[in-house]
């Protein structure tokens, strides 16, 4: 009765999705999280995390009985794989540096049973980082965002505001000039260190709760 995860290959083709959810409403199974990707023009890839499955052999057999479906394969979920996710949005070189602090702290971590996995894109213009920042509430696991730069506010922090109004994220930003560091979670100078801080933030390893530490600056 947990949650499990199915890759499902098919023809691609019109209301094959619409033959599997409707398959899964029928046993009545929820569908937690699903990504659907084209593999070439005749062939379609879906990737479904479902939950009240209480018999997992027989709807992967009943998908496999629907005439688009060529292969049916339960797989860990993402969440096993890739855990929680630490997005790094910002300028190339500060991107690196978060980066660098980030990944080696989650290694610790992982190394522990920990699975924390970290996403970075360099980007500069304040509507491109706009954009980056508000699609961060599209993607799933994200345990906390980074904002990495020299200089960030107007719809940057706009985009951060319906970001902590709409989902449980928390955000880190350099110390830097613009109005983003006034929305932050947590702001800190030293890139690294703002890396290793956004790490500690999601880990069940780590003991730290950045509500302690209030709007202190590092």
């Amino acid at each position: 009765m947990g949650e499990i995860a199915l890759n499902i290959r098919a023809i691609n083709q019109p209301g094959v999705l619409r033959d599997i959810t409707e398959l899964t409403a029928i046993c009545g199974i929820n569908i937690n999280y699903t990504h659907l990707f084209i593999e070439d023009k005749d062939h379609a890839s879906l990737y479904m995390e479902l939950e009240a499955v209480q018999n997992v052999d027989k709807l992967i057999k009943n998908i496999k009985n629907i005439e688009a479906v060529r292969n049916v394969e339960e797989c860990p979920t993402l969440q096993d794989v890739f855990g929680k996710r630490i997005i790094i949005i910002g300028g190339g070189a500060q991107v690196a540096m978060v980066a660098q602090g980030a990944i080696t702290e989650a290694d610790r971590h992982n190394i522990r049973g920990e699975h924390i996995s970290v996403d970075t894109i360099p980007l500069v213009g304040e509507k491109d980082l706009s954009e980056a920042v508000s699609a961060v509430g599209r993607l799933p696991r994200v345990g906390a965002l980074v904002l990495a730069g020299s200089l960030m506010g107007g719809k940057i922090t706009e985009a951060i505001e319906v970001i902590k109004k709409d989902h449980e994220v928390i955000i880190i930003s350099l110390n830097m000039p613009g109005s983003v560091t006034e929305k932050a979670d947590l702001v800190v100078t030293d890139p690294i260190q703002a890396g290793v801080m956004a790490v500690m933030a999601v880990a069940d390893t780590a003991i730290f709760d950045i509500k302690k530490l209030g709007k202190t600056r590092f």
